[in-house]
């Protein structure tokens, strides 16, 4: 899969692990788990990379005696998930030109 693409892809799926509610690293990989596999070497550049763009903010908490990080979407962040959704449907109308032929055949 192109990086570009897939890039972009991760950032929409960390966004809607915490449209509900906020949560903190490992329960975002978690979250994720049933649908794509992440590593945290993968999801704390993107964590940074959506706070940078102002989609996500974070708190500490303490938690067991530890700070703990916690992201919470914002209105930015909810209106990149609305926009994946339209840019979606753009993706599965190029995909179904690209597969007509398949489709066709079968």
């Amino acid at each position: 899969m192109d990086i570009q693409l897939k890039r972009g892809l991760l950032d929409v799926c960390v966004l809607a692990a915490i449209k509900n509610e906020d949560s903190y690293g490992y329960q975002i990989i978690k979250d994720m788990k049933p649908y794509v596999e992440i590593s945290e070497s993968t999801l704390y550049p993107i964590l940074r990379r959506l706070e940078s763009a102002q989609l996500l903010t974070v708190r500490s908490l303490e938690h067991n005696g530890r700070l703990r990080k916690y992201y919470h979407i914002t209105p930015l962040g909810l209106e990149r998930i609305e926009a994946f959704k339209e840019e979606w449907n753009e993706i599965m109308s190029i995909y179904r030109f690209v597969t007509r032929e398949e489709n066709d055949n079968e």
